[in-house]
């Protein structure tokens, strides 16, 4: 199949002809017809599959020029990232069309953003909490959407969007097309479609625990962190291939002790990014990821859904993921466009189970290369890698307050007093020999 052989316009063909693109990939050709006939939709697809084409194309092809100033569709995605990636998707395919698109996600000054959906627009992709903040003050209305569109939804129910997923389809005109893509089908997902779509079609392609065969997957078993440290070191200087490498790390903690090791070693060519980092600085970075200013990109898992970069070479798991589905977003980060692409991965021995995991839910074994001879097996350990000695609390019963004995040894004399009171007629009778009374007279 070729997108010749799909309905599309002259616009969108001429636009797919500029970017290199001929052939739709298998979500894309399956999700095509079943969009365009008006149905709700439910697709199953991991990254890397080419979804975001998959509802643009059909939502583009249906979008009909109109005078009125409030958008068709609606997209709605869990990062800032994936907004800026969806933004520039559809810049490229409306390039011979009059269409007006914008994104609104947090993190950056409301009233710009107020200001761009008041001038009119034809498609909106935003973050579910700054869709909310403009569509609730009035700015952005929502009564002309067509098409509505829920982009990694297992994603934003993992953030806990549900609750404004749910306010925002509330406020949605009833006849709409819902469009639904996700990397799995959980129990929540299902509910949410129960209560809001029209009993869609599901279309599952390369469905998430799925290898992909154009990636390349490996693993290095590595006693620990400095030693993973070496590795890594070792490995961005003895592969030239590896010119554009993302490298995952499970906190942002750890992202920005990796970068603080590594840079140094690799001058001007190692960049970070995490949900910490403001809007600006993600940006930059990634721009010159994208442009080959920096070739090697530290990032946390909340990035893996948010950068789409073509040609990256591996992809580096610095550590192993305890989201077995983690693991393939962040592998699928390459080998992108049916492109070959590699996956290597460092795990410690208390790594090994969640390995097992990845392994089980992809029912394939990750072959294991041996450690090079030449990366030094550091002996150092992190704080949280050395062994916590448990020491036993040994509870002394303490004997009751009647069962007590006497004093280890004798009080001294001066020391042994008694408080006894001495009446006043006992005193007189010590001072003067004889009892005497106050006030008697003599008898004469």
């Amino acid at each position: 199949m070729t997108f010749d052989d799909l309905n599309l316009h002259t616009p969108l063909k001429n636009a797919l002809q500029d970017l290199g693109y001929s052939q739709p990939t298998s979500i894309q050709g399956k999700v095509f017809s079943v969009m365009m006939s008006g149905k709700d939709v439910l697709g199953i697809a991991q990254t890397g599959t080419g979804k975001t084409f998959a509802y643009l194309l059909p939502c583009l092809r249906m979008w009909k020029y109109s005078k009125s100033k409030y958008p068709q569709i609606l997209i709605v995605v869990p990062t800032r990232e994936l907004v800026i990636q969806i933004v520039g998707e559809v810049e490229k395919l409306t390039k011979y069309m009059n269409v007006k698109v914008a994104g609104a996600y947090g993190g950056t000054n409301i009233k710009s953003q107020m200001l761009v959906v008041s001038e009119g627009l034809d498609v909106v992709v935003a973050t579910p909490g700054r869709l909310l903040d403009l569509a609730l003050q009035g700015t952005l209305q929502l009564k002309a959407v067509q098409r509505f569109v829920i982009d990694e939804v297992d994603e934003m129910l993992n953030l806990g969007f549900r609750t404004q997923l749910s306010n925002i389809m509330e406020l949605l005109p009833p006849r709409r097309q819902n469009l639904m893509f996700s990397a799995t089908l959980t129990d929540e997902v299902e509910r949410l479609i129960e209560h809001y779509f029209n009993d869609p079609v599901k279309i599952e392609a390369a469905p998430v625990g799925t290898p992909l065969e154009n990636i390349v997957q490996s693993v290095y078993k590595v006693p620990n962190f400095n030693t993973k440290i070496n590795l890594l070191e070792w490995l961005l200087t003895h592969h030239k291939e590896m010119t554009k490498v993302l490298i995952f790390a499970a906190t942002k903690k750890l992202a920005d002790d990796l970068y603080e090791r590594i840079e140094p070693k690799f001058p001007s060519k190692v960049g970070v990014i995490h949900s910490n980092k403001d809007q600006n600085n993600r940006n930059n970075t990634v721009k010159a990821f994208k442009s080959d200013e920096i070739h090697f990109l530290i990032a946390t898992d909340i990035i893996a859904r948010g950068i789409d970069i073509s040609e990256v070479t591996h992809v580096i798991n610095f550590d192993t993921p305890e989201v077995q589905e983690n693991y393939m977003h962040r592998i699928g980060r390459t080998g992108r466009a049916d492109k070959k692409g590699i996956s290597i991965t460092f795990v410690t021995k208390k790594e090994d189970e969640l390995q097992a995991a990845i392994e089980e839910l992809m029912n394939y074994k990750i072959p294991e290369i041996l450690l090079p001879a030449e990366v030094v097996v550091s002996k150092v350990l992190t704080e949280d890698e050395i062994p916590k000695v448990q020491m036993k609390n040994i509870l002394v019963k303490l004997p009751k307050k009647e069962d007590s004995g006497g004093a280890l040894h004798e009080k001294s004399a001066k020391n042994q007093k008694v408080n006894n009171k001495i009446r006043r007629k006992e005193q007189m009778k010590i001072k003067y020999g004889k009892p005497k009374t106050r006030g008697m007279k003599k008898k004469g």
